[in-house]
């Protein structure tokens, strides 16, 4: 689960995070009382949406009077933000964040990460703040520092030193520059967070440090254990089809192919995609069934994988094992009564009840369903399918 940048400053905050002082605003008028509130002459009006990139996408602005507050407000709220990480259809803006000038001398990258291959959290910094670190990282890789933190031991002043040392900060930046690293680390422990980011993580002229932004996301499965952070969820910044997916049990990630995809299992679903791919196709989502499917969580599964025009193809690819053959056989025939499945359905069934899923399907007698018998055979059927061969 994703929050926006104000909910995240509101977590640093009850940790000890510094950060410029800002309040939500939903209207011009309100962005402008705001302001005024905050005091000063120079003020930050950045849309909240769940996406990097806002400033370079014209979603944060300088404004350097009450008025101009009002007027940057009325321009922001309402449009179609459109960044690298909304992709082209953009994303709509219904909030803004009017947040205090700051003294920016310097500006560093902060983030803390999961590294599956450690299995360990990672603190990443770096100098070149402001700028997309996946950018950084493929042009200046050496420009990244990494710190490994081992959970059984937790942060450490070494681990601060060894960033700071990284970063080039003066001896005496070093021991405000630490306390703000560990307090990050610990709102990323203590939250189930599954990634923090403050691009940039700003140096005053005082020395301080200010996390300017502020992006975070959650275990999605943690989220019964914190209900303050499950009631920032937003719906309107998540994608209509992956929120109905999963309250029918499936696990469902919208892509950019011609190839649908229901497969049993995130790493076969992983392998089909690889394969389609591998065959010159390309997959147009992600869809885990799960090991509870049935003929109606398949039918909605069909349901919402042909709402994508793209959508040239079906391929189902599963592997019996908690879930039944004969089970995905009937839900395919029963989204055929429900949907109108106008693309051909390649359908690859093996393990528990594959006989029977088999004779199922051939005594439908189902004109666009064609029978794969592996894997590899699937696939390739699917991106001829696609194709229209």
């Amino acid at each position: 689960m994703n929050i926006h940048e104000y909910q995240a400053k509101q977590i640093f905050a009850k940790y000890g995070v510094p950060t410029p002082r800002g309040i939500i605003a939903n209207t011009p008028s309100q962005a402008m009382t705001n302001a005024q509130e905050l005091g000063g002459k120079v003020w930050v009006v950045k849309a909240q949406i769940h996406a990097g990139g806002r400033g370079l996408g014209g979603g944060v602005k300088l404004a350097r009077s009450l008025d101009e507050v009002k007027t940057l407000a009325s321009e922001i709220l309402g449009m179609t933000l459109v960044t690298h990480q909304t992709g082209p259809e953009g994303k709509l803006v219904q909030k803004v964040y009017i947040e205090e000038g700051a003294d920016i001398k310097d500006e560093l990258y902060l983030g803390v990460v999961l590294d599956r291959a450690k299995e360990m959290p990672v603190i990443m910094a770096s100098t070149e703040g402001g700028m997309a670190i996946e950018d950084v990282a493929h042009n200046t890789p050496e420009k990244i520092i990494k710190v490994a933190v081992d959970p059984a031991i937790g942060f450490q002043a070494f681990h601060g030193r060894e960033l700071a040392f990284g970063l080039g900060l003066a001896k005496e930046e070093q021991g405000k520059f630490i306390k703000f690293a560990a307090a990050l680390y610990k709102v990323y422990m203590e939250n189930d967070a599954e990634m923090i980011e403050i691009n940039p993580l700003i140096k005053t002229g005082s020395g301080d440090f200010l996390a300017l932004d502020g992006k975070m996301s959650f275990d999605d499965s943690a989220l019964g254990r914190h209900p303050e952070i499950e009631d920032m969820r937003d719906i309107s910044e998540e994608d209509a089809d992956e929120r109905e997916a999963s309250r029918y049990g499936l696990s469902y990630i919208s892509l950019d192919g011609e190839i649908g995809c229901m497969v049993n299992g995130a790493g076969l679903a992983m392998g089909t995609m690889d394969t389609i791919n591998y065959m010159g196709g390309t997959p147009a989502n992600f869809l885990d069934v799960g090991g509870s499917a049935n003929a109606e969580t398949v039918a909605k599964g069909f349901q919402i994988i042909l709402k994508n025009p793209n959508v040239k193809a079906i391929f189902v690819n599963i592997f019996g094992g908690i879930v039944r053959c004969d089970r995905i056989a009937n839900g395919i025939l029963e989204a055929t009564k429900l949907v109108d499945v106008h693309v051909p359905v390649i359908v690859r069934l093996d393990g528990t009840n594959a006989p029977e899923a088999a004779e199922i399907l051939k005594n439908a007698n189902i004109a666009n369903v064609i029978v794969a018998s592996d894997l590899a055979d699937g696939a390739a059927k699917a991106v001829r399918a696609a194709k229209g061969e």
